[in-house]
């Protein structure tokens, strides 16, 4: 069978194809869109795995608007489609590792790859002509962008009526009570046989077996009514049975907490009412307090804090700053892959320290790896190309370079040559100004610049005057180079020394590796541009034995952490205590989903998701007395009392997709991490058999002392009395990024991307204490 007969094949299973595909190019905003017509007439595209393994395969998107399918030489082949939501971006040119390794450059504007969410390798294609990959690179992006811009509520109708057309089997668009109940279990729900047929005789008022038309409507209205947003509309539609603006105004500032005018109210009426009528006379239908409260704006993250709302203008001490370690793993940090394409990831998470552990390699050209072990490598100058690409997309916000450098001097001095050659004006190479500098300079006064993280062999000043003449000399190795070094011999070194070429010296301006001996000696001979990096033990220790001392230190200097090299797996630590030190480089192995990591990308979600939070006041004024783990009075004690109560979820994704009656037993834990105080943990009970709308109606209670420091985690599990719980999905965000009053949490996978379909509903209330 030909590329185009299996494509003609597959497309046939929908019977209506071409008026599904209109239909949902209605849905996706792209009705009569020549990109999307592309997409769906498809083509031959050449799928690129090696140098060897280069084979054309027919590409089109499906009737449904959200699967692309591809032809195979395997005719059992399961996984030859994927879903447009699974899609992370999309990569216009040979960005990625194998089209720059496999594919010659004059190739590059018919290259693109299509770049997966999670840990799925990119899928690496070639079009005939450079007009036609831009024609596949716009159509995708037009569909990506269109799903992802639905709200909440139009991308739990798709859900829904995507699940409808796989349960109707044969493609009749009718749906017989087989294919109810296996369409129930499609989305994660189970319910006895006896309620299915009293559902099903309910909907078929024409008695005639299968539901159809008008019947399904009523089926999808009964399925998806919400009884909790009822209670809650009913409450305030006192108005001929709907919300007027000034019934409106009195939930918002009642419920939402929010300062609003009457002016405001009729403006939300405006946005989010759907019916004409009841827009004109400023009246919100219960449709439309329920796209309210599903918008972004409406849910728990405030929207104020999805762009850049801090001061961006203190020194770059004064924030934590979103950071990596063995940036350039894939996986385990033992045998797993290096590569490009680590760095590309963490940077476009708003990662904004990366780690560089560099070794000589042969031809002279040095080599990215983890030491003594089996992971793979990747050029050097590779690593410097990817990041001169990826620094600046997510965040504008300086990035820093931290290097671990094991190689001889020629390779250093080669390293150099690289980054001023590859980085060119966006390389720092001199201080900023014109005179010696007394304080670190600002993420603003640093936007679009890299920063190198390293040895140096003298002062900074020696950059103000040219009378330095050392060319090369030793410093002490006493940072993680050092660490692997001693891993490595069977006696540790009394002193541990490598040579360094000046070359690579000057190239480090304001993050200066030093050896930290005490806090008192940092004080007294260390510039403020000299900055220690600490295992992970090391400042666990201090920060539970000298806390108050560890948060002083660093309203003058950098600290970074860096996990232990006992985590073969690339594991984390839990980041939270350092930051409550004042650290500001935690660095995590980004590579490794994680409850740490969800703490971390909880911390950096707001402020743009530049990668740099503004630490709190009391923790950049040098008279405070802050000590997280003996709090005292102080402007950081603002005790509040949070009550949550967690009322319900919609569309939970179903675990085990292999076993159709396989069914999730929900429950809701919500987990507050913080200063020692602030620590604590509630859950809900679980619901058997309910993942498509489970109730719990929980409410906890909690007492959160340093709220500037503290975190709230939402974990959905799926409960098992047998074995442990399985993940769902999380949601974590910094306490004062909430807004309170009703609102909807997105909930995220465990590589932090968002599922689409799924959201808790919560009530969240915070009063002085």
């Amino acid at each position: 069978m030909s590329a185009k007969e299996q494509a003609g094949t597959q497309d046939l299973k929908d019977k209506e194809g071409k008026t599904c595909a209109a239909k949902n190019g209605k849905l996706a905003g792209l009705e009569g869109d020549v990109n999307l017509q592309f997409l769906l007439n498809g083509g031959e595209l050449t799928k690129v795995k090696s140098e060897s393994w280069q084979k054309k395969r027919f590409f089109k998107l499906l009737g449904d608007c959200e699967t692309m399918w591809h032809d195979s030489e395997k005719i059992f082949k399961k996984n030859n489609s994927f879903s447009i939501e699974d899609i992370d971006s999309v990569r216009q040119g040979r960005g990625s590792e194998s089209l720059q390794k496999y594919v010659d450059d004059s190739f590059e504007e018919r290259c693109f790859s299509i770049v997966f969410k999670g840990k799925r390798k990119n899928l690496d294609l070639m079009a005939s002509s450079p007009e036609e990959a831009k024609q596949w690179v716009t159509g995708l992006e037009k569909v990506i962008t269109h799903m992802s811009n639905m709200n909440s509520q139009q991308k739990s109708e798709h859900w829904i009526i995507g699940c409808m057309r796989k349960a109707d089997k044969n493609g009749d668009n009718m749906m017989t009570l087989k294919e109810l109940k296996h369409f129930l279990r499609q989305i994660n729900i189970e319910v006895a046989d006896t309620y299915a047929s009293l559902l099903f005789e309910k909907c078929d008022t024409s008695r005639s077996g299968t539901l159809e038309g008008d019947e399904i409507k009523q089926f999808y209205e009964l399925l998806t009514q919400r009884e909790e947003i009822d209670v809650i509309y009913g409450k305030y539609a006192l108005t001929n049975g709907q919300m007027s603006a000034a019934n409106l105004l009195s939930f918002l500032q009642t419920e939402q907490m929010e300062s609003v005018s009457l002016e405001d109210a009729e403006k939300l009426i405006e946005v989010y009412e759907p019916d004409e009528t009841a827009k004109q006379q400023k009246h919100l239908t219960k449709d439309g307090f329920l796209k309210y409260l599903t918008h972004t704006k409406s849910s728990i993250l405030n929207p104020a804090h999805t762009s850049v709302y801090q001061d961006m203008s203190q020194p770059i001490n004064h924030y934590f700053i979103s950071s990596s370690h063995n940036t350039y793993l894939m996986e385990d940090q033992l045998k797993g892959p290096s590569s490009t394409e680590a760095y590309i990831r963490a940077l476009l998470k708003g990662c904004r320290c990366v780690e560089l552990d560099i070794w000589d390699g042969p031809n002279g050209e040095p080599l990215i790896y983890h030491g003594h072990t089996l992971t793979s490598k990747v050029l050097f100058k590779d690593v410097i190309k990817a990041i001169r690409d990826y620094a600046f997309k997510a965040s504008q916000y300086p990035v820093i370079l931290s290097l671990e450098n094991h190689c001889c001097v020629e390779q250093q001095k080669l390293m150099a040559h690289h980054m001023i050659s590859i980085l060119g004006s966006a390389l720092l190479v001199q201080p900023l100004g014109n005179e010696l500098p007394t304080a670190l300079p600002s993420p603003e006064e640093l936007k679009g610049r890299i920063l190198v993280k390293g040895k140096r062999l003298n002062k900074l000043d020696a950059a103000f005057n040219n009378n330095n003449t050392v060319d090369i000399d030793s410093v002490s190795e006493d940072d993680e180079a050092a660490e692997v070094k001693e891993n490595d011999q069977k006696t540790k070194p009394t002193k541990s020394k490598m040579k360094l070429a000046k070359e690579l010296s000057d190239l480090v301006i304001y993050c200066k590796s030093v050896h930290f001996s005490s806090f008192e000696h940092a004080k007294e001979k260390q510039s403020f541009y000299e900055m220690a990096s600490f295992k992970e033990s090391k400042a666990k220790q201090l920060a539970e034995a000298s806390a108050s001392a560890f948060v002083h230190h660093n309203m003058k200097k950098l600290s970074r952490i860096y996990p232990a090299g006992s985590r073969t797996d690339s594991s984390n630590y839990n980041p939270v205590p350092m930051w409550n030190a004042g650290c500001q480089i935690v660095a995590l192995n980004f590579q490794t989903p994680c409850k740490q990591m969800d703490l971390n990308q909880g911390r950096f979600l707001p402020n743009g998701k530049s990668g740099y939070i503004l630490k709190p006041h009391f923790m950049r004024n040098p008279d405070s007395q802050f000590d997280p783990n003996n709090l005292t009075k102080g402007p950081w004690l603002q005790r509040k009392s949070l009550h949550v109560m967690v009322i319900s979820a919609q569309q939970l994704p179903k675990l085990n997709k292999d076993k159709p009656k396989s069914i999730v037993d929900p429950f809701v834990r919500v987990d507050i991490y913080g200063v020692p105080a602030d620590r604590a943990s509630a859950q809900t009970p679980h619901i058997d058999n309910n993942g498509f709308n489970p109730t719990w109606n929980t409410n906890f209670q909690f007492t959160i002392n340093v709220p500037e420091l503290a975190m709230v985690r939402f974990v959905v599990e799926d409960y098992d009395a047998a074995s442990a719980n399985d993940f769902i999905g999380q949601y974590t965000l910094p306490f004062t990024s909430m807004q309170f009053g009703y609102r909807h949490i997105p909930l995220l996978t465990q590589n932090g991307d968002v599922i689409s379909s799924a959201r808790l509903f919560v009530h969240i209330l915070a009063i002085d204490a």
